[in-house]
């Protein structure tokens, strides 16, 4: 047995709490270890000491007048309860408020562009995007999504353009 484990009994041994093998173990530490020995010993010299004190009997309004202390101070203190909040609602309210300052400090017309290994990204859908972006056409894009009566007009093969100095 090590120091530390006597150190941990130590109070039930003097108490004569302990029983049977753990009771040995102790004894055979403390007549090996001159320091656990001596700690023991003043522990025996303080409860004799406090042994020797008068014991003191509280008067019988003691109890009356504690509980009555104990009522106002709870009486007290509810009232101001609801002003007071606890660390847990403090620390949600903190995160709740750096949250909407971050969220808040977003550009929201920033988005990200990711990059594809050939190097061609989202290029073409942005020169797509610039180019109907001046379309009046938009405004009305919804109803011109939906609208039947554009699948049934024939799709026209659009001619390319010859170079006119060809020689």
């Amino acid at each position: 047995m090590n120091c530390r484990d006597t150190e941990k009994r130590l109070i039930a041994y003097l108490d004569a709490k302990l029983i049977g093998s753990e009771h040995r173990d102790i004894e055979a530490h403390l007549a090996a270890c001159s320091g656990c020995q001596e700690r023991a010993v003043r522990f025996q010299s303080v409860w004799g000491l406090l042994d020797e004190l008068p014991v003191v009997k509280p008067s019988a309004a003691f109890d009356i007048g504690v509980r009555a202390r104990v009522q106002r101070e709870s009486n007290r203190r509810r009232f101001w309860n609801w002003l007071v909040p606890s660390p847990r609602m403090a620390f949600a309210i903190t995160a709740l408020l750096i949250a909407s300052i971050w969220l808040s400090s977003l550009q929201p017309g920033r988005i990200a562009v990711t990059r594809s290994p050939a190097g061609t990204a989202i290029q073409n859908s942005e020169a797509d995007f610039r180019m109907i972006q001046d379309l009046p056409v938009l405004e009305n894009y919804d109803v011109l999504t939906s609208f039947d009566a554009l699948s049934e007009i024939p799709v026209q093969p659009v001619a390319q353009s010859q170079p006119l100095n060809q020689m």
